[in-house]
């Protein structure tokens, strides 16, 4: 089973459950969807430039943007200056976050030219990086690596050691390599071999799609807690299911109707936001949740078609109202149904789940 909690120095999380950064995907509304849904003991940021953060005021509101109930919260940044990324992670403790992390995962080509994955490869520039850090902040850091950059460097122990040795108080693991991407299998044998070299926590991430794949990851790898990224987007519910899973070894399926309330108020908060990218978030999150849904594609498409904030939101009401006329609920075999093989949706999340 899952472990009741972990500290990151003085930070208790409890349950041991972290939300993967994601891009485009953990900003503070969808954030505190999970927490409000239960089982989730830490939250992150999306992952987030610190050269962008550090030279625009307006994108450190936007990125760093959280409320008082979401503690709990580590902000994600990456960036390939010690300095600047020194500035940033002061600028993340003076807005008040629990800790600051460093990505050292995410795979997209324009992220790995100035930090991300690409840091795997300049293990040189990654200790700067982690000293500026530390010495920037009082608050805990901790990082979140890949595997290595290919199967020819497979560097996740290494890093963790370093890591480790210059104050990084938690590493998160997703043993891909950075050219694997989101394919293959994540090697959770790698996990395991990073929780025996480094006294920190370690956090395990990669594969878990249920709580009975969290449950085995521990026992694999005898993580201090399991993370959750692109699984949390289709069903949002997995983390309290994984603390229904814990205490009782059973766990509810969220009906269709809980489905439906939760898409209109996500929706309706992002419409009353009045963000100038409403409808592409919406449809965004469309490709995602709707595929726990019986019929999903049918609304998938709906949103798709939709040009407005109020266009979609009439769309998820229509398609409700012909469920429930229709009489149609999903079953298992719908609601284990995957995400679409869409590269497009791959790269607009840095799940690394």
């Amino acid at each position: 089973m899952t472990p009741e909690q972990f500290q990151i120095r003085d930070v208790v999380v409890r349950p041991a459950a972290v939300l993967a950064p994601m891009a485009g995907m953990t900003d503070t509304r969808f954030r505190r969807v999970i927490r409000g849904l239960g089982g989730c003991g830490l939250l992150m940021t999306e992952f987030t430039s610190s050269e962008g953060i550090t030279r625009n005021a307006t994108k450190t509101l936007r990125y760093l943007f959280f409320q008082p109930d979401e503690h709990p919260i580590t902000a994600q940044l990456f960036g390939a200056s010690p300095s600047v990324m020194a500035e940033a992670a002061k600028m993340v403790e003076d807005h008040g976050f629990d800790a600051v992390d460093i990505n050292l995962g995410c795979p997209a080509k324009k992220v790995v030219k100035c930090g991300g994955s690409g840091l795997l490869r300049d293990l040189q520039l990654l200790e700067e990086i982690l000293c500026a850090v530390r010495e920037a902040v009082r608050i805990p850091l901790t990082i979140k690596l890949r595997a290595g950059w290919d199967d020819q460097s497979i560097v996740a122990v290494e890093v963790a050691k370093l890591a480790e040795s210059v104050g990084v108080e938690a590493v998160a693991v997703h043993p891909r390599t950075r050219l694997q991407g989101y394919s293959g299998q994540a090697d959770w044998k790698i996990i395991a071999a990073v929780k025996q070299a480094v006294k920190i926590p370690v956090i395990g991430n990669g594969d878990v799609q249920n709580p009975e794949d969290a449950a085995r990851m521990v026992k694999e790898t005898q993580c201090d807690a399991v993370m959750i990224g692109r699984a949390a987007a289709t069903n949002p519910w997995i983390f309290s299911q994984m603390a229904e899973y814990q205490a009782t070894g059973a766990y509810r399926h969220p009906t269709d109707e809980d489905r439906h309330q939760l898409l209109s108020r996500y929706y309706e908060e992002i419409r009353l936001a009045g963000q100038p990218d409403a409808v592409g978030k919406m449809k965004q999150f469309a490709c995602w949740f709707t595929h726990g849904i019986g019929n999903g594609s049918e609304l998938r498409r709906s949103v798709h078609q939709a040009r407005t904030p109020g266009e979609v939101l009439d769309a998820v009401e229509e398609f409700f109202a012909r469920q429930v006329a229709l009489g149609i609920e999903h079953d298992a075999a719908i609601r284990n149904e995957e995400p679409a093989n869409d590269a497009n949706e791959h790269a607009s999340l840095e799940a690394a789940n």
